[in-house]
């Protein structure tokens, strides 16, 4: 194995999970506040310690000048070293523990001074200000190195300016002092940093709960990871917050919910309007799997709470798979009459090859032509009253279906319905929900009963369904067309509860109604009116004159002797 690089070895990058990047960074920033602050405290307390020691000195210098014996000593004394003004100087000096006092004539004659040797000689730094009467505080340097100083004029007993005092306080001990205060305010820089650190471990141990200890690279994954997957599955995704309005939608919900983007914020009552569909997205509906119908698109939807008290809730797209079930519902309807076709034709034939047996050719004659009239009456009598050819051959399978149930399905005498339809398929769709439903509410009753009436109205179709059955409570007239509601048992292939919620849907897109009472004599009556199902009818032709008829009967024997 090839040896690691001391350098590689030795640096130390950046760690990668999000409590230990997220503490680092929070110590750094307290750790930064607080030398910033001490520093911020420090620049102002250095500048207030200068202040303070030119204004001690410059007191010193006001209570110096205010001596009697300074002044009259200035006057009538020569500057000696153990003149009275230098000892008295030099008293107020080490009572004050200032550095030097120095007391000066209007010629600059240094009076006292520390160093004895300067006693008699010009001062250094020019007095000019204090001779003309004016106080002055500075920091300067001068023969005793830097300091803070202060300057008044030396006045007699008429106020006349006969000199000046001059006092310095050494700058070292104002630096001292700056340097004294640092220990405190780092102590205080020290806790404020403490508890900093403190708050950001807290904060930092509550980010690791809430990211469960990721990375922020393996967080930026994990969000790109999701984006692809919510816009690429092919289920509608909508998530929602606590406050109940929806937070994310994928593409695939957009589609199927028919909304835009702008409904993100919106609860789904605000977005998709009062419905089977948003109470189900609210929770207002429990279950699983449970069924919704919008638009032309029948859904399958779940909804699963989250932890922060939103919820997730999944739509797939059963409109196919319905489809599918109803055209299986449909086979087995046809199998089921074909069935009972062949069991029908099973027992006439025997019946017949009896006839023939017993040698009673004339009643076998008479048997076959009654069995074959009876259907031939049967599918001349619908087709008589219903010239659609598809909403015919539904009704002709339906009466077989119904004939093997042991249910008689009857045709209105006031059926009139032209062959005009618009939308003959949404038509179908529509009877044979209704006739499904009500042979399976007759089904089992004695007597059992089913009336279909379907006429014409200018250019309105109107379908009524009357049957035997128990009916439906007043209670339930509007909950029996609600998505999901149903009182049979669903089959194997598909659930059962969206047929008259469809009926009433392809009925309202028609700008049209389904509506549901009680039949006379008991039971139900469905009635659904259709208007602009029809287009309108065509114009009747013309009558020939006498002439015109004269003319083509010519004609037409012309044409026959060729």
């Amino acid at each position: 194995m090839s040896p690691v690089p001391l350098a590689r070895r030795l640096r130390f990058g950046m760690p990668r999970r999000v409590f230990s990047q997220v503490l680092l960074m929070q110590v750094a920033i307290a750790a930064g506040v607080a030398v910033l602050a001490t520093g911020l405290f420090l620049a102002p307390l250095s500048k207030q310690l200068d202040e303070e020691a030119m204004r001690q000195a410059l007191a010193i210098a006001e209570t110096t000048a205010q001596n009697p014996q300074i002044a009259e000593g200035v006057l009538n004394t020569p500057p000696t070293r153990n003149g009275p003004v230098q000892k008295e100087a030099e008293r107020i000096r080490r009572a004050t523990h200032a550095e030097y006092i120095v007391v000066l004539n209007r010629h600059k004659v240094r009076w006292s001074h520390p160093t004895a040797s300067e006693i008699g000689n010009i001062v250094s730094t020019s007095p000019k200000e204090a001779l003309a009467g004016k106080e002055v505080m500075e920091i300067d340097s001068g023969t005793l190195g830097r300091s803070a100083r202060g300057k008044v004029p030396l006045r007699d007993t008429h106020g006349k300016i006969i000199g000046a005092v001059s006092v310095g306080i050494k700058y070292d001990s104002v630096r001292a002092d700056l340097i004294g205060a640092i220990p405190g305010l780092l102590a205080y820089a020290g806790g404020a940093l403490a508890v900093g650190a403190l708050a950001a471990w807290l904060i930092s141990r509550r980010v690791q709960r809430q990211t469960r200890d990721l990375a922020f690279s393996d967080i930026s994954a994990l969000l790109a990871e999701r984006e692809a997957m919510l816009h690429g599955i092919r289920e509608g995704v909508v998530a929602l917050d606590r406050t109940g309005r929806v937070r994310l939608l994928n593409d695939e919900a957009h589609r199927l919910l028919s909304i835009d983007a702008d409904a993100v914020g919106r609860s789904p009552d605000e977005a998709l309007g009062e419905g089977r569909t948003a109470d189900i997205l609210a929770g207002r509906v429990a279950g699983t799997d449970l069924l919704t119908v919008r638009g032309q698109r029948v859904l399958v939807a779940n909804r699963m709470p989250t932890d922060d008290g939103g919820a997730v809730a999944t739509l797939r797209d059963r409109t196919e798979l319905e489809q599918l079930g109803r055209e299986l519902d449909s086979t087995r309807g046809l199998i089921d009459a074909l069935r009972a076709q062949d069991h029908e034709h099973a027992n006439r034939m025997h019946t017949l090859l009896g006839l023939l047996e017993l040698e009673m050719y004339d009643d076998a004659v008479e048997f076959v032509g009654e069995v074959v009239g009876d259907h031939r009456v049967t599918a001349e009598q619908v087709t008589e009253k219903i010239q659609d050819p598809l909403i015919a051959a539904l009704l002709v399978g339906k009466a077989t279906v119904a004939a093997e149930r042991g249910v008689a399905l009857w045709v209105s005498d006031r059926t009139r319905l032209p062959d005009r339809l618009i939308d003959p398929r949404g038509l179908v769709t529509i009877v044979g929900n209704l006739v499904d439903n009500a042979l399976d509410a007759v089904a089992g009753t004695r007597h059992a009963r089913v009336e279909v009436e379907l006429r014409a109205e200018g250019r309105t179709a109107v379908l009524r369904v009357r049957d035997t059955g128990p009916g439906i409570p007043a209670g339930q007239h509007e909950l029996i067309f609600t998505d999901g509601w149903s009182t049979k048992e669903p089959p194997a292939h598909r659930k059962r509860g969206i047929g008259l919620s469809m009926v009433r849907r392809l009925a309202e897109r028609q700008g049209g109604s389904a509506t549901v009472g009680e039949a006379d004599g008991g039971g139900a009556e469905f009635t659904v009116v259709l208007p602009e199902a029809l287009t309108e009818p065509a114009p009747e032709p013309a009558l020939t004159t006498s002439a015109d008829a004269t003319v083509n009967a010519a004609t037409s024997v012309k044409e026959e002797s060729r």
